[in-house]
């Protein structure tokens, strides 16, 4: 199958994972039953693919404790680098799975829509298509339906569609409201709170620093979907991260690539505990992607992006 060059072939792809209508030319046979959906925001093709990046590294703007940066992330090649901060990536993924968006090969991912930031991206990722009226990051509910409003509605997927985001925006792009898919945001509780570890993840919410506006510790937005998916087994999951978008905008290339590596390391805990479960173990895909990409170098405004910003 000839893999789309841009976000919104990855609704084509949900709809052929979970047995939706295809082309007549595609494969109908399939093992996948469920589909979890999983966005690094704002995280460059630059890093996935080549590792830390030296401009940004052994700069003390953006990596104060540059020696300690060096120590975690720096390696002679980039095959090394890049499995130094991807490890689950590039040891399991890359060699059980597919990976695209390498532009140093001339394989490239592109977003179709003009704006270059998240909530269009999200839009397009979610509904198939770029829509200009999704132009700002407004927390305004998307008039598109998107693919999990669309399953939802389906007697098969209703009530088994669901969303955790740390941007609180997101429950907005998957209009919540008009949908009915459960979708849980930033510091939003885990509501009813039926078990001990509801309790105790409502608790971490509210005793938790929360660094950036509207946004959650991506790693308690980790805990509160795996807790979820454990107590409810959905066949659709979205799971948002931001962080690495807010370290960026902030200029912590360091710090970045932390948060980078940790997701990494969960989301190969995910597919971990996926593999104890019967209803998921070698029935389930995972599509992994981002909203937009960035600035190349210091220069090329690494902490922005946006239509200024052609890297982006």
């Amino acid at each position: 199958m000839k893999f789309p060059d841009s976000y919104s072939g990855l609704v084509s792809l949900l709809y052929l994972f979970i047995g939706g209508n295809v082309p007549a030319q595609t494969p109908t046979v399939h093992q996948t039953e469920n589909v979890i959906l999983i966005t690094l925001d704002g995280v460059r093709w630059q890093e996935v693919f080549t590792g830390a990046d030296s401009t940004l590294l052994f700069d003390r703007t953006y990596s104060p404790d540059t020696a300690g940066a060096k120590k975690l992330y720096w390696a002679a090649t980039a095959d090394e680098r890049r499995k130094r901060l991807m490890p689950f990536c590039w040891n399991t993924i890359a060699t059980q799975g597919q990976l695209y968006g390498n532009r140093l090969n001339g394989n490239k991912m592109n977003v179709s829509n003009p704006y270059w930031f998240s909530y269009p991206g999200y839009n397009e990722i979610l509904s198939g298509y770029a829509d200009e009226r999704i132009n700002s990051n407004d927390k305004k509910n998307n008039p598109n339906t998107t693919v999990l409003e669309f399953l939802n509605n389906k007697p098969a997927f209703a009530g088994k569609v669901a969303v955790f985001s740390s941007w609180d925006v997101i429950e907005a792009a998957v209009n919540e409201e008009r949908s009915k898919v459960y979708a849980n945001s930033a510091l939003e509780p885990v509501s009813p709170a039926r078990t001990a570890t509801d309790s105790l993840l409502n608790e971490m919410m509210i005793a938790a620093p929360s660094e950036f506006a509207g946004v959650r510790s991506d790693v308690l937005t980790y805990y509160t979907d795996k807790n979820y998916l454990r107590e409810h087994q959905p066949r659709v999951l979205f799971v948002s991260f931001d962080e690495t978008d807010d370290l960026a905008h902030a200029g912590r290339y360091a710090d970045h690539l932390r948060i980078l590596q940790t997701l990494d390391r969960l989301i190969g805990d995910l597919w971990a505990t996926l593999q104890q479960m019967p209803r998921y173990k070698g029935k389930t895909s995972l599509l992994i992607t981002t909203d937009h990409g960035r600035g190349h170098t210091p220069k090329a405004r690494w902490k922005d992006h946006g239509t200024k910003t052609p890297d982006s």
